[in-house]
């Protein structure tokens, strides 16, 4: 995932935190919606997905969260700021889905065991609203969606709900025709099996940042290679790259020195390095200097 320091500037922020309150107003009111449906007809994919939808208003709302502390400027006891907090977020978001995964994988289980009746035509009417409402809050997420991995995970949650959707629809209207109970748990299966694909990877890299892995994004080869580049610098040794934050990643490393550089010269190479890392999807660089051994 490729991170953009862009997303820090105040009129792109501005328009993702009103992503996610229409994401969240859009996605609350379906919810009651389609859990209302979902007892009213006794469907087990419009209740197994009601409550998905619902795990995805309180992923949202945490990331959402997440970003906003993220903004408050750093402490003498959080000398970093919160930034990490957005990696928390994400991290438990993914886990937050991986629970209501399982809840849905259960009562699959318990309806193909024992079939209940449900209302194929109400299912698909309600399900349709869902492709709307999920398709529109992708959207309002799809331009950021590489910059930031919670926005990335709000789309993936958004973008799966829409296809699941469409998959309650093709069920409401199979059973509606054919009266087959047993596509009803099926389709709760699907759901199932499509969010835990979507949500793994997103878990996985929410995991790496949180341990201060090198994101995913970022080559620390090619980071040498082009730093060694500029002119004035022998070597680069003792790399070190995290995530500071979902979208801001730093760097601390020694520039071994050429022979015969001012401290002027010195000033200079290590601005252009920095203005290289910010290049690379580095923001926050400590680089210390170092002679050349002979």
């Amino acid at each position: 995932m490729a991170h953009d320091h862009s997303l820090h500037h105040g009129a792109s922020l501005k328009k993702i935190n009103r992503a996610f309150v229409i994401g969240i107003s859009l996605n609350l009111a379906f919810v009651i919606i389609e859990f209302g449906a979902g007892f009213y007809t006794n469907s087990l994919a419009l209740l197994s997905d009601a409550g998905h939808n619902l795990s995805d208003v309180a992923t949202l709302a945490l990331s959402l969260f997440a970003l906003q502390i993220a903004k408050q400027k750093a402490n003498l006891k959080y000398t970093y700021g919160y930034h990490k907090s957005t990696i928390l977020a994400s991290l438990a978001n993914a886990v937050i889905l991986l629970m209501a995964v399982g809840s849905i994988g259960w009562e699959a289980v318990q309806r193909f065991i024992h079939p209940e009746h449900s209302e194929g035509k109400a299912i698909s009417i309600v399900a349709g609203i869902g492709i709307i409402i999920n398709s529109v809050s992708a959207y309002l997420f799809f331009r950021d969606k590489e910059k930031d991995l919670n926005i990335k995970g709000a789309y993936l949650h958004l973008a799966t709900d829409a296809l699941v959707s469409v998959g309650v629809v093709i069920a409401g209207f199979i059973m509606s025709h054919t009266g087959l109970l047993w596509i009803d748990p099926l389709i709760s299966l699907l759901i199932m099996a499509i969010v835990l694909y979507s949500t793994w990877g997103l878990l996985l890299e929410s995991i790496q940042l949180s341990i201060d892995a090198v994101p995913a994004n970022i080559d620390v080869e090619n980071v040498k290679i082009q730093l060694e580049k500029i002119e004035g610098i022998y070597k680069i040794s003792h790399v070190h790259i995290w995530a500071l934050s979902t979208s801001r990643n730093a760097i601390t490393a020694h520039i071994v020195l050429e022979d015969g550089l001012s401290v002027n010269d010195i000033e200079t190479l290590k601005k252009r390095a920095r203005h290289e890392l910010e290049h690379l999807n580095i923001e926050h660089a400590t680089l210390e200097t170092e002679p050349k051994r002979h």
